[in-house]
């Protein structure tokens, strides 16, 4: 990715195996490998670094404070606007997005608000790109991610073809439209290690190549 003359990269989450992921030392090795990415980096926190830990809530916390930039309350949610399109990253893991958890309603309340807040900003005609780790059209055993997919429904409804999903989670590469008006892009995963280079323009979003 260095060699290539790139605006950004994001990582949807999932830096490891849970059995790796769940500790700082392989919190810190990852944040000194990402540190030698020379272009702008966003992360995401994915279910392996943190709901499928034994205290799901401290590991978050432990992700905040060594990974965001200013660890605070929700600081991976962050919202960037380029080549009119706005991008939104958004805290929503796999395992049904912790929704057995307490802590569920209160994130998923800061997610939506982020999420019409970037929508907001996407009026105009620019194109909105909500980034996360979770596949939410998985539904099984539990549905974590009903309420997330009506918003995605309705912005899509207003703005059909102008609303891009991009995930992670479920391991396989997928460019298709789950809901109408709605492109989401999965991208690999293990032990696919690969990455996905996008070019985008006002009002074009292409997936060039897979590498």
């Amino acid at each position: 990715m260095n060699a290539q003359p790139l605006a950004f990269v994001v990582h949807v989450g999932d830096i490891g195996s849970s059995a790796a992921a769940c500790a700082d030392d392989w919190l810190l090795a990852r944040k000194a490998q990402f540190a030698r990415i020379r272009h702008r980096f966003v992360l995401l926190p994915g279910d392996n670094e943190w709901t499928d830990c034994k205290d799901p809530v401290a590991r978050l916390q432990r992700w905040r404070q060594i990974l965001c930039e200013t660890p605070r309350e929700y600081c991976e949610h962050v919202r960037w606007e380029t080549a009119g399109w706005v991008f939104v990253a958004l805290n929503v893991p796999g395992s049904n997005n912790n929704v057995r958890h307490a802590e569920h309603g209160p994130r998923m309340q800061a997610v939506l608000s982020s999420l019409d807040e970037a929508a907001a900003a996407a009026q105009g005609g620019k194109g909105l790109v909500v980034l996360m780790q979770a596949n939410p059209f998985v539904t099984v055993p539990r549905d974590g991610y009903a309420e997330l997919r009506a918003s995605l429904r309705r912005l899509a409804a207003r703005h059909p073809g102008r609303v891009v999903l991009i995930h992670g989670d479920t391991h396989v590469h997928r460019d298709d439209e789950p809901l109408p008006g709605l492109r989401r892009i999965e991208v690999w995963g293990s032990p696919m290690v690969s990455w996905l280079r996008v070019t985008i323009s006002p009002g074009r979003l292409r997936v060039d190549a897979v590498r």
